[in-house]
């Protein structure tokens, strides 16, 4: 497949990241063009692209434009460097949001372009994390027909692993993602305040459970989510279950609807394990959803 010039509109840590490895594989990016000084620098230095303030004047230099900057501001960046002219027909249109759908590019399509979202799912903190994540990461396509196989090629040559997400499915596609990353870090950082409230520092907390979240993150990699599940709802044990109930209540009961809700879908997974039999699943959801292990 001919390998198209690229424009990075927006130089943050996915655009500089993406512009750096298709360097690699063998692309010419022509123009990268950001708001920030800095990171128009630091995406020069990766991409080796021409700098520039202007997006339309960036994006004209290219037969195919990568719009990497936030998802609230694709849309008006589109429709801007598509009424300055720098979006002609049969050139090719991309942004990277997991979100977003392709009504954000739907002024380029109009003008004649083709047009796609490209997704990695991966967290990025930093340009070189994200040049060290991407291959290997599987990426969320979203494309019009005459352009899959073009986007296809270029998660491949990305070192992604494509599939395809429809229109309708995008916001579903991104909730996960981000619940696999954002909420993790979350429900991380509501262990720490656990250990914390019980009187260790952060750094002390962290040492304390990281071990079991690294050998559980592993267990999963290896044998699947319900394979990998232990503990009190796994085996059954209620009486452990409420006394869990019973020190959030008295300690932290911020934390207790969480709790509360996060094991009635454990539950259901020790079900499917076949570890935890009819009566009792019954009896453990209905203690965690506020009724009494006695009644």
């Amino acid at each position: 497949m001919k390998k198209d010039t690229i424009a990075i509109l927006g130089a943050g840590k996915v655009g500089t990241a993406v512009g750096f490895l298709l360097r690699s594989s063998g692309y010419n990016i022509v123009a990268v063009a950001s708001r920030s000084n800095e990171s128009i620098k630091r995406g020069v230095e990766y991409t080796r692209g021409k700098p520039f303030r202007n997006l339309s004047r960036a994006a004209a230099m290219a037969e195919c434009i990568i719009i990497s900057t936030s998802d609230d501001a694709i849309a008006s960046v589109c429709e801007k460097i598509t009424k300055d002219g720098a979006v002609s027909p049969g050139k090719k249109v991309i942004h990277m949001s997991g979100a977003g759908g392709l009504d954000l590019l739907e002024s380029a399509r109009k003008s004649g372009a083709h047009v796609a979202s490209i997704h990695p799912i991966q967290s990025f903190a930093d340009v070189t994390g994200a040049i060290e994540n991407i291959p290997g990461a599987t990426f969320g396509i979203t494309a019009r027909k005459e352009i899959k196989n073009w986007s296809v090629q270029i998660v491949k040559d990305l070192g992604g692993v494509p599939f395809f997400v429809s229109e309708k499915d995008k916001p579903l596609y991104h909730a996960a993602a981000c619940m696999a990353s954002n909420y993790l870090v979350t429900l991380m950082n509501m262990v720490v305040e656990v250990y914390k409230a019980l009187g260790l520092k952060h750094d002390e907390a962290m040492k304390a459970f990281w071990p079991l979240v690294r050998g559980t993150i592993k267990n999963i990699e290896n044998q699947g989510t319900v394979e990998s599940l232990t503990g009190p709802i796994s085996r059954g044990d209620i009486g452990t279950v409420e006394k869990h109930l019973q020190a959030f209540q008295t300690k932290l009961p911020e934390f207790l609807n969480l709790y509360r809700e996060l094991g009635i879908f454990t539950v259901d997974i020790g079900h499917r394990k076949k570890t935890l039999s009819d009566e009792r699943a019954k009896e453990i959801k209905l203690l965690l959803s506020g009724g009494l292990k006695d009644e």
